[in-house]
């Protein structure tokens, strides 16, 4: 096993493009994205019933090493600061194989 940092991301998946292009610009190597995810929180309840991606949010999870943490939030910070969501970053054990 490999110790990294595990990042979960929900944003607004309007932004999801202009995210995942810095990521590859920056060396993000690999990520997993589940669209369309409801939740409540401060800015209130976001259920994904709208007919565009404005007032839908998606769920990003990188798993990632730990002198590339930072590099990732301040990617995010911006979007989740203008338009709402969450990250969190945690300790992870990732499985080699």
């Amino acid at each position: 096993m490999k110790s990294v940092k595990k990042l979960e991301i929900v944003t607004v998946s309007v932004e999801l493009p202009r995210i995942l292009e810095r990521f590859e610009k920056r060396g993000v190597e690999g990520y997993t994205i589940i669209r369309e995810v409801t939740g409540k929180g401060k800015r209130g309840l976001q259920d994904g019933d709208e007919l565009t991606d404005v007032f839908k949010n998606s769920y990003l999870m990188i798993a990632c090493p730990e002198e590339q943490v930072n590099e990732i939030i301040e990617i995010v910070r911006p979007i989740i600061k203008k338009y709402g969501g969450i990250c969190l970053v945690s300790d992870a054990q990732w499985i080699l194989h």
